[in-house]
């Protein structure tokens, strides 16, 4: 199966990304995590999309991002996010990969650094054993990757996005789309300082029960910018 990738993500920018972070961080903590975030998230996929001799897009947001994401991002193609809620944004993503030729299009955000590569794989491999749609479910209710064999709009379209109900939600939007889901072990995402706890096991390679026990991606990033924004909250 030919396989499209895709990451979502914000220009590491005050006041646009991670702003729940910078009310407990500082802003300039809250960036420089942000940055982290997205540089460990871009590092992994990019080693599955090598894998399988495909390009990496960056679907960004805003759309005048594109010349600072390309300087964080070399080598990635840029496509900015259109207007729309995430489902909207998401959808045109899938559209753009299946348009270029992809077979399978995954896609993650940029707030779970440490998500295990094997627990993607496995995504990639739900897809070519005949499902519709793959999901690594967040710890929170949400998702943090998305696999697709085709475009899936009943899973996109008028979900309750940024809340508990999101994976549920999604759930039975596939069941009564007669869509093949496949649901994988979770895992989680940085969106708030209560996360940044959770974050540090990972880091360590102590997911907590409830977790995929797969390795956590090393996060080299994070580890550097998470010591740095205790030192500044601290300071």
């Amino acid at each position: 199966m030919r396989l499209g990738f895709g990451l979502m993500c914000k220009a590491p920018r005050p006041g646009l990304s991670k702003t729940r972070l910078a009310a407990s961080l500082g802003a300039e903590a809250a960036v420089g995590l942000a940055r982290a975030l997205l540089l460990d998230s871009a590092a992994l996929l990019r080693t599955l999309a090598d894998a399988a001799h495909a390009p990496c897009i960056a679907f960004h947001a805003p759309a005048d991002a594109a010349g600072e994401m390309a300087a964080l991002l070399p080598g990635w193609e840029m496509r900015a996010q259109p207007w729309g809620d995430l489902g909207a944004r998401m959808g045109a993503a899938l559209d753009h990969l299946f348009a270029r030729g992809a077979q399978g299009a995954v896609l993650i955000g940029a707030d779970a650094p440490t998500l295990p590569r094997a627990l993607l794989e496995l995504l990639c491999s739900a897809l070519a054993r005949g499902a519709d749609a793959a999901l690594i479910p967040a710890y929170d209710g949400g998702y943090c990757a998305l696999g697709a064999a085709r475009p899936v709009p009943a899973v996109l379209a008028g979900m309750p996005w940024s809340t508990p109900g999101l994976m549920e939600a999604t759930r039975q939007a596939a069941e009564a789309a007669g869509l093949r889901l496949a649901v994988l072990a979770p895992w989680h995402d940085v969106d708030a300082a209560e996360d940044l706890d959770l974050l540090r096991l990972t880091l360590r390679g102590l997911a907590p029960a409830g977790l995929s026990p797969l390795p956590p991606w090393p996060a080299h990033a994070t580890r550097i910018a998470l010591g740095a924004s205790v030192d500044l909250r601290l300071g």
